[in-house]
């Protein structure tokens, strides 16, 4: 069974930073991309970051800068460095896993207060 687990999300300040992480389970995680999407109220999911299993990485512009996403394929799990965090960033933080099949997490919220 396939299981993706985040955690690391909360409430912080605004300027402020938090660490997530997706614990992989039930996959060959070194294989796959993996990244990150939020969702905040009202609206569409968006993609944040995405890192593939030959380390090729990509980054909204709106988190250009500000977050580092990474992988410890020995941990099977992936990370979400945010920094100099804004309110906007605030919403539900989803992490997923793409081969052939795509999984996704439960997703973890974060909320950045001004």
């Amino acid at each position: 069974q396939v299981q993706l687990m985040e955690s690391g999300g909360g409430l912080v300040q605004a300027g402020g930073s938090l660490r997530l992480s997706c614990a992989a389970s039930g996959i060959i995680f070194s294989i796959h991309t993996m990244g990150w999407y939020r969702q905040a109220p009202g609206k569409q999911r968006e993609l944040v970051a995405q890192i593939t299993s030959g380390g090729k990485i990509n980054y909204a512009d709106s988190v250009k800068g500000r977050f580092t996403i990474s992988r410890d394929n020995a941990k099977n799990t992936g990370y979400l460095q945010m920094n100099s965090l804004k309110p906007e960033d605030t919403g539900v933080y989803y992490c997923y896993s793409r081969l052939t099949n795509e999984y996704w997490g439960q997703g973890t919220q974060v909320t950045v207060s001004s």
